[in-house]
């Protein structure tokens, strides 16, 4: 087959080892730079153009579309859906999960596990808004952060208050959660591939950090999930619709709760904490599903 992976930066782990594991089965693995991809929309033959030339008939595309380039990214997706192309990840699904409020609402509406959460543009009651959530010690988290970047902690609810006062006065949206304290600085990436958990790891903050996020200096160990952790995160996966993700949990006292899921996880780490050829799993999935039209949308939302 012929295959694209849309990314930015073909040096990238996740990149590397999506076109080896995609060549050594025989596969032409192509890489394109998303944002120099523009596309020809005509009637009845839309196409993708790229340095000046129309883009091949690809079987499937794998996109590495990263948050900062969401909006053209997810355009470029949605012109190969348009084209018929199979998409790995569609860009209905990746802009549902890059949208952390919709994505929790989703969530909440099919009654997957969740930290209780706050979202407010202008509340008359801060304090209100706290205390909905459980109270301090309370986590606020930028709408558009990042790899654990704008995500703080408030041990007191004056703290929350002062935070939250503070972020509303640069208009920037924000979520407020209750704080899993028992989770005690842990999360669990659980790597879903084609509604199957197929790999998992616990990642455990630095000492003295409650993010868990490796970019952050966290650790990556394997981990045995149980039943209601790998349903948990199957379920989360299938409501965004998304074939391929990572699923981030927290384990609560009532249960396994969803944090974030993501729709380009990486593979250094997963792969080196589990020894799972993840990449390669990825291929199992678009070898037995990339036909064409073979799409949920097929780029019509």
């Amino acid at each position: 087959m012929r295959i694209a992976i849309l990314s930015r930066n073909e040096n990238l782990y996740s990149t590397r080892r999506l076109k080896e594991a995609g060549e050594s089965r025989g596969h032409q693995v192509d890489i394109i730079d998303t944002l120099h991809c523009y596309m020809d929309i005509t009637r009845s033959r839309p196409a993708v153009r790229y340095h000046g030339e129309e883009l091949p008939y690809y079987d499937a595309v794998i996109p590495r579309i990263g948050a900062s380039i969401t909006f053209y990214g997810t355009a470029v997706v949605r012109q190969f859906e348009v084209m018929g192309t199979f998409c790995v990840n569609e860009s209905v699904a990746i802009s549902r999960s890059r949208d952390k409020l919709r994505s929790l609402q989703l969530l909440s509406r099919k009654d997957v596990g969740l930290p209780r959460t706050g979202f407010a543009s202008k509340p008359d009651n801060i304090k209100d808004l706290i205390a909905n959530v459980g109270g301090a010690p309370v986590v606020i988290k930028l709408l558009e952060g990042t790899q654990g970047i704008g995500v703080v902690l408030a041990e007191t609810n004056k703290t929350a208050e002062s935070i939250i006062e503070a972020f509303m006065g640069l208009k920037a949206n924000i979520l407020v959660q209750e704080f899993i304290e028992e989770a005690g600085g842990a999360d669990i990436r659980c790597f879903v591939v084609g509604n199957k958990v197929v790999a998992a790891m616990k990642r455990q903050g630095a000492e003295g950090e409650f993010r868990s996020n490796l970019h952050r200096g966290g650790s990556a160990t394997l981990v045995r999930l149980s039943k209601e952790e790998r349903a948990t995160a199957v379920n989360a996966a299938k409501v965004m619709g998304l074939n391929v993700c990572g699923v981030d949990i927290l384990q609560a006292k009532n249960g396994p709760v969803v944090m974030e899921v993501n729709s380009s996880p990486g593979l250094e780490g997963i792969e080196l904490a589990t020894k799972k050829d993840v990449a390669g799993l990825i291929f199992d999935f678009i070898e037995a599903n990339a036909k064409p039209n073979n799409n949920r949308t097929r780029g019509k939302g």
